[in-house]
């Protein structure tokens, strides 16, 4: 048995070897060969609960070292990678779709595709053309880093690739957790309105590019497009923000641009840590 935690609210997947039934205080289960399944733990604990603030520290702390080791792995490789991250129907997919059928002829791309339940995302990428692997994440609203180490040792990318990390839909939980990516970019869609910044700030101050999506609907939205850069320089004020329509096209060079320096630069270091070996 790999792991195992015990207290309910939020999952969690870890992996038995045999076919061992046994107890998690408030359950118990019996675990089949490849064994893979969820266990709950909560993401905010109980108020004077120091035994759950301890675990969640102990929780977080083995995420980031599974995450560094997949950042060390991903830049051996010169592979740049990213944690695409929105509230649900943001448009991540099809900015993806749009993103692989630019890029694919230039150079490798993959991605490791997040979500609750189905493989609907996945099959549209597939149907792209892309080399993908779903991760259900079941009662799990975000990917962690070993459900990522997962994905990539499936999809094996090759020297100079750009892997697009799609996270489950979530402005909250997604941001605790380092996937080992070299960048995170956040969709914000004019649907939402213009006060997610500053509603969700965290999700936003841990973005390296913004992506303010479905630009072509503002005509029809009351969507206060001064107000919301005005909550991103407040709570973001580093991060680059590009305007996009990923349903028409528009503004997205400057995005395949930033795409294509990143991929490079990832290139470019992975081969002078090579050439000083």
């Amino acid at each position: 048995m790999e792991s195992s935690h015990n207290v309910p609210g939020h999952t969690h997947e870890h992996r038995h070897g045999d076919e061992a039934v046994h107890d998690h205080a408030a359950h118990s289960h019996a675990h089949g060969g490849a064994g893979f399944h969820l266990h709950p733990h909560p993401h905010v604990p109980a108020d004077g609960d120091a035994h759950l603030v301890s675990l969640e520290a102990r929780i977080l702390d083995k995420n980031d070292r599974l995450a560094e080791r997949n950042r060390g792995w991903l830049a051996g490789r010169g592979v740049f990678s990213l944690n695409l991250m929105s509230s649900p129907g943001a448009g991540k997919t099809t900015l993806l779709e749009k993103t692989l059928a630019e890029l694919a002829g230039e150079f490798p791309l993959a991605v490791v595709e997040g979500d609750q339940e189905t493989t609907h995302d996945a099959e549209r990428i597939r149907q792209a053309g892309c080399n993908v692997v779903q991760i259900n994440t079941g009662q799990g609203c975000h990917l962690e880093a070993d459900m990522v180490a997962q994905g990539l040792q499936e999809i094996d990318p090759a020297a100079g690739s750009v892997v697009f990390i799609e996270n489950v839909g979530n402005l909250v939980c997604p941001a605790l957790f380092d996937l080992g990516e070299a960048a995170r970019v956040v969709i914000l869609a004019v649907t939402e309105g213009e006060d997610k910044p500053a509603k969700y700030p965290h999700m936003f101050h841990g973005a390296d590019l913004i992506l303010i999506n479905k630009i072509d609907l503002l005509p029809y939205l009351s969507f206060d497009l001064e107000r919301c850069l005005g909550y991103l320089h407040e709570v973001a004020h580093h991060a680059e923000v590009l305007q996009i329509s990923a349903a028409t096209g528009a503004g997205l060079e400057p995005w395949f641009a930033w795409l294509r320096a990143h991929r490079n630069r990832a290139l470019s270091e992975a081969g002078k840590v090579l050439a000083g070996s």
